[in-house]
């Protein structure tokens, strides 16, 4: 085996440790890479406001992606099987909001999808590995899953709305009538002091209205759903239980939840 090749299993050694060990080295490396993330999903969320600063937009948006580069570089090499590792839909996900830092002008017009960085990092496992080590399959990943899931439509689609009417229409003149017209839409109070022109102005309130119920619907569902744990029959395969159950309500195998205290 030649020296590059020892170095190169070394390495891989050496991330797969930090990104999915458990020592205390491992956590706070983890610990560190999650509130960076944060703070990139905040420029994300705050980048429509601030595009008109010049370098010093830039600037933030080239170190924004190094960094998006940079993990998901070594997340590939922690992996281990590359192609295996492409295959995941959150990884093409987070390609895309690459391209979007590496191109801010040829590819500034969808640049409000890079707040989709949020929904990606709470649904990793990287996140729940780390951050939820103890209410991970619980409710709690269930209701931060749905959170973020209605937080980062609601981002998506005022980030549009700013992109595509701010200064063209007289009812949206910054990104807080964006943002109100989101969420007055989603929520169907529909006040009409701000409204979209035309019949794509229409068509984008009626898909904010459907998909805003529907996930507000899904927060507020697992928010009241009784709690369950995920724990697997060996014998009919359901997976979703009692924390208490002592046998499985479907075939009525005697289960062996573990107990975490809950």
């Amino acid at each position: 085996m030649s020296n590059r090749d020892q170095q190169g299993l070394r390495l891989r050694a050496r991330l797969r440790a930090l990104y999915h060990g458990a020592s205390p080295t491992a956590v706070r490396f983890r610990y560190a890479v999650i509130g960076v993330d944060l703070l990139v999903i905040a420029f994300f969320i705050a980048a429509p406001t601030i595009r008109n600063h010049g370098l010093a937009f830039y600037l933030a948006d080239y170190a924004a992606a190094t960094f998006l580069a940079l993990d998901m570089s070594a997340r590939a090499i922690a992996h281990g099987d590359i192609r295996a590792w492409l295959k995941k839909p959150i990884v093409w996900v987070d390609l895309f909001v690459l391209a979007t830092l590496l191109f801010p002008t040829w590819l500034l017009n969808l640049g409000f999808l890079r707040v989709v960085r949020l929904w990606t990092l709470i649904h990793s496992e990287f996140f729940w590995h780390t951050v939820g080590r103890r209410y991970d399959n619980t409710r709690v990943e269930e209701i931060a899953k749905a959170a973020s899931s209605l937080l980062t439509f609601v981002f998506v689609i005022t980030g549009f709305v700013y992109s595509s009417f701010a200064g063209r229409h007289d009812g949206v003149t910054g990104y807080v009538d964006a943002l109100y017209f989101t969420v007055t839409s989603l929520t169907t109070t529909g006040y009409g002091d701000i409204t979209l022109p035309g019949v794509w102005g229409k068509l984008l309130s009626i898909a904010t209205m459907l998909g805003g119920v529907s996930l507000f619907i899904s927060l507020i569902q697992s928010i009241l759903r009784p709690h369950k744990v995920t724990y697997q029959c060996h014998d009919c395969g359901l997976r979703r239980h009692d924390p208490d159950a002592v046998h499985c309500k479907a075939c009525g195998k005697m289960l062996n939840i573990p107990d975490d205290g809950v």
